[in-house]
């Protein structure tokens, strides 16, 4: 083995039950191996793990960057910053962006205001708009933004009522070799209402969306993708009635995919009591059984990865009455954190963590994806899971401060993430020692 231009040592990797030392060499890994507190690495620049888990760089398949047009909710560097700090090496950005990104134009513009304030990563992958102006009523030019670098097609929030028109996008995202991505939810049942229909909306006097809105468009993309055979990827799944479909056509052989968001594995419709906008989210919070069947989907691979689906508001836009406040949670900050709580309860375990929010969607969209094999991106995260931190708007680095998490004390924190072997995030203690790694990069983030 050559010589490593970075080690890594005493961490704790998932797949063995002793601590190891990450190699790398070029930007790339090198090589995981047993821990040696006597190796000396000569010539690398060596830092010690101190006990951290060591992750692969995350992705995130669901995000909104909001820019161009709406700066002041979050921008590509803030969202950027977030998602750094957050562990994701990779993040996709949907389309509702002011104009759309339904252009080239508008494509270039993202990923070269990615590269000029995060040249070192994390990588920004736009999704391109499925019908002109998210209007549903004129595919968007698929071709040209495939040509530009979107990786996947959505409306996002506006769902396509017209099916032919679905399907018809359906199949050129498939003849481009991409996904769409559906926001499922029956355009004439309580729209955007962000409050689950049942007693909790009843007694505060809310108009709510009841659990077959999103069901009913779930089944009809999954007849569309059984009748073409075209695969179909249903964006943050909330309840129990869409795991019933998916999981029947799976078991089918239908070309489905599925994610949901670690806001509805931990939090119920319950969170809406006081008219709390920070709970007001796009499909709504359920109940407590749509929380337990999602994560029974989870762990059984019925429903795929995990996203964030990452919507940031400035604090005017949620201090509003509840019916005018915007739906959106923002959530590349507290996801990890928000998972690592099901491994400590027994729900999920870590490497189910690394399948959802690393390898499967990496796989799904054709990212770059670290495997810790040899010459894989050295994209990957040290996280402290015993590290307890209060979720301030302080210290959430997106302009997004909007989640019922504020306030809560989580357990679990990223420490250090690194792209390409090169550290775009440091956190505490870790940021010193780490200060000859940063100096290649000067978008590298600390805290």
């Amino acid at each position: 083995m050559a010589h490593p231009d970075l080690a890594v040592t005493n961490l704790i990797f998932p797949e063995t039950p002793h601590p190891v030392d990450l190699l790398c060499a070029a930007g790339r890994i090198q090589g995981v191996i047993p821990h040696d507190p006597d190796a000396a690495y000569e010539g690398a620049r060596v830092l010690s793990g101190r006990g951290l888990t060591l992750l692969p760089g995350l992705t995130d398949a669901h995000a909104h960057l909001r820019e161009p047009g709406q700066e002041w909710k979050e921008d590509i560097a803030s969202g950027l910053g977030a998602a750094a700090a957050g562990g994701f090496s990779n993040v996709m950005c949907m389309a509702n962006t002011d104009p759309v990104n339904d252009t080239a134009s508008v494509t270039e513009h993202m990923t070269t205001r990615a590269a000029a304030t995060w040249p070192d990563g994390p990588r920004l992958f736009p999704i391109g708009a499925l019908t002109r102006g998210l209007l549903g009523k004129e595919l968007a030019p698929m071709a040209e933004l495939a040509r530009a670098g979107c990786v996947a097609f959505s409306n996002d929030g506006r769902p396509v009522a017209d099916a032919e028109l679905f399907r018809h996008a359906m199949e050129y995202a498939s003849d481009l070799g991409l996904r769409v991505i559906d926001h499922c939810e029956e355009p004439t049942m309580a729209p955007g209402a962000g409050m689950n229909e049942g007693r909790v909306s009843s007694r505060l006097g809310l108009p709510g969306q009841p659990d077959v809105a999103e069901a009913i468009q779930v089944a009809r993309d999954i007849l569309l993708a059984d009748y073409l055979g075209i695969p179909i990827h249903l964006a943050h799944i909330s309840c129990r009635r869409s795991v019933e479909l998916i999981e029947r056509a799976k078991a089918k052989g239908v070309p489905v995919t599925a994610e949901t968001c670690p806001h509805y594995l931990h939090f119920t419709e319950v969170e809406v009591e006081g008219y709390n906008t920070l709970a007001k989210v796009n499909p709504p919070l359920r109940t407590r059984d749509d929380v337990l069947a999602l994560i029974q989907a989870l762990r059984e691979g019925v429903i795929d990865i995990l996203a964030t689906d990452h919507a940031p508001h400035a604090a005017h836009e949620k201090e509003t009455p509840f019916g005018e406040a915007p739906c959106g949670i923002s959530g590349l900050e507290t996801a990890l954190s928000l998972a690592f709580v099901l491994t400590d309860k027994g729900m999920l375990d870590v490497p189910d963590i690394i399948r959802l929010f690393a390898t499967t969607p990496a796989h799904l969209f054709n990212l770059p994806i670290n495997t810790f094999n040899s010459g894989d991106p050295a994209d990957f995260v040290l996280f402290d899971p015993r590290e307890a931190w209060t979720v301030t708007p302080d210290s959430l680095f997106s302009k997004g401060k909007n989640t019922p998490c504020l306030g809560r004390t989580l357990t679990g924190r990223v420490v250090a993430h690194f792209i390409g072997a090169t550290p775009v995030f440091t956190r505490g203690e870790f940021t010193s020692a780490a200060t000859a790694s940063a100096s290649r990069s000067t978008h590298g983030r600390h805290s």
